[in-house]
């Protein structure tokens, strides 16, 4: 059976090589799923058929001698019986014809009878000796009969029986050959039949087992992808427990938390465009009440010059919430344009910074020596940079520090990278601070704090390849800038 399997994946195989000679379609060629896998299940059934078909030719040859030589055994009994009296031609040539032989030959008992109706010729094409008969002799035998023909007679050795040593007979090759050319052809048919129905099964079952399943899978995905919020797209997992099973359990899994987190992030968009709609009314509002704040600022009024200052301090400090709002509701921050940017033209802005504290607050910066570059977008980093000194000269200022110092410093800590350091010495940053100290809105521990200039500094930060992280260390706050050296 495995013989035939063979055959018929030879058979299947052909086309696919004529459509590569001719170049027609290759879009054909690519199989899928179940294509690849009843190819591999083709070649192995190839392979299998190959170690089965030529031993099971070489054996059926070894067989057909055999019998001729059974046949021949009988025939040295007949003559074994008539010791003593002559054969008759007629009885030589109905015994060689039973055989289908030449010419008998029997030992035993230290003599020998020969039995043949001509000449017996002295050079014969092959011997085969029945009693030591290997794989490969059997093999090598067959294929030469096969392949190579010759019309000279063929002699075989066997065991001669009850009463014989050895029986010895000379048969002609063609009515091997035939026989088995005529053996070959018939296994190869009902190889053919058999190995056809075994690749169709195949076929059959990878389609209702592996195929149909993955494809099933695949469409679930597709479908899913047009509409990831369409709950009715989310895949129902069947009840089967192998892989397949697991894949869409998963699937499923992963379609329901992702179509939940689109909604969240839809519906938080809408909220955010709303609150930024709202934000800029808001300004455009409180901008108008801080120019009243500010008429306000001139009047003689004990009692208005009093109020009026906490008045416009508040009406700025709601204005920049806004303003922050509006900012961070951008969808995304425009790519980095990277060039070599020398840090020392950035630093020189930061001291002006110390402006934004009522109480005295100093703003030291710091290059190695030599200066240093960096691989940045100057517009972006500045941002950054400001951000950081700004959070930190406000909770200075905040905190009433004595000495109340902001230091920026930069230095090359490792080759091809510059570490940038924001620290201050106010009071440091709480846990709840540190455990939001990145989360939009959360971070501030400020009154009045947005919780905005950590998150914006963290991404403008990121999208230019550094990072942004919080030192640990006593007193104060200390965030570190790691950036490719320019």
């Amino acid at each position: 059976m495995a013989l035939e399997s063979d055959t018929a994946v030879a058979t299947a195989a052909v086309p696919v090589p004529a459509q590569i000679r001719d170049g027609s379609d290759r879009r054909r060629l690519r199989l899928g799923l179940s294509g690849r896998l009843f190819l591999v299940t083709v070649a192995f059934v190839v392979v299998a058929e190959v170690l089965t078909y030529v031993p099971a030719v070489a054996n059926y040859r070894i067989e057909w001698m055999s019998d001729r030589l059974a046949a021949a055994q009988v025939a040295a009994l007949v003559l074994d019986g008539r010791t003593g009296e002559p054969v008759s031609e007629a009885l030589e040539s109905r015994l060689l014809a039973g055989v289908n032989a030449r010419a008998i030959a029997v030992r035993g008992g230290g003599t020998q009878r020969l039995l043949a109706i001509e000449a017996v010729p002295e050079r014969v094409a092959d011997t085969v000796d029945l009693r030591d008969v290997t794989a490969f002799s059997a093999i090598r035998g067959a294929w030469r009969t096969l392949v190579a023909p010759t019309q000279e007679p063929i002699r075989v050795v066997g065991e001669g029986g009850i009463g014989f040593d050895r029986v010895e007979i000379l048969l002609d090759e063609a009515p091997l050959r035939s026989a088995m050319v005529d053996y070959a052809l018939r296994l190869l048919v009902s190889s053919l039949i058999i190995a056809a129905s075994a690749a169709g099964l195949v076929f059959v079952v990878l389609q209702v087992l592996i195929v149909r399943p993955v494809r099933r899978l695949v469409t679930s995905i597709t479908a899913f992808a047009d509409d990831p919020e369409d709950a009715g797209r989310i895949i129902a997992p069947s009840r089967r427990s192998d892989e397949i099973g697991q894949a869409e359990l998963a699937l499923g899994q992963m379609q329901r938390s992702l179509a939940d987190q689109l909604r969240q992030k839809r519906r938080l968009a809408e909220l955010g465009l709303a609150v930024s709609k709202i934000s800029h009314e808001l300004r455009n509002l409180l901008t108008g009440a801080q120019l009243l704040g500010d008429r306000l600022e001139g009047t003689a009024d004990p009692t208005v010059q009093r109020v009026a200052p906490r008045l416009v301090g508040t009406l700025a400090r709601a204005i920049r919430f806004c303003e922050a709002t509006l900012a961070y509701g951008r969808v995304s921050e425009r790519a980095p344009r990277l060039v070599r940017t020398p840090l020392a033209p950035i630093f020189a802005e930061l001291p002006d910074l110390a402006a934004l504290s009522a109480h005295p607050v100093a703003v030291a910066v710091a290059v190695a020596a030599g200066g240093l570059s960096v691989q940045a977008d100057p517009e972006q980093l500045g941002r950054a940079l400001a951000n950081l000194v700004r959070n930190a000269v406000q909770a200075l200022d905040g905190a009433k520090v004595a000495d109340a110092t902001v230091r920026v410093t930069a230095a090359r800590e490792e080759p091809g990278r510059i570490t940038i350091l924001v620290a201050d010495n106010g009071p440091g940053l709480p846990a709840r601070a540190r455990e939001n100290l990145f989360a939009p809105f959360a971070g501030s521990t400020r009154s009045g704090g947005t919780g905005l200039g950590l998150p914006i500094a963290a991404e403008l930060i990121g999208i230019m390849g550094g990072t942004l992280t919080l030192d640990t260390c006593e007193g104060g706050a200390r965030f570190r800038i790691v950036l490719a050296e320019g």
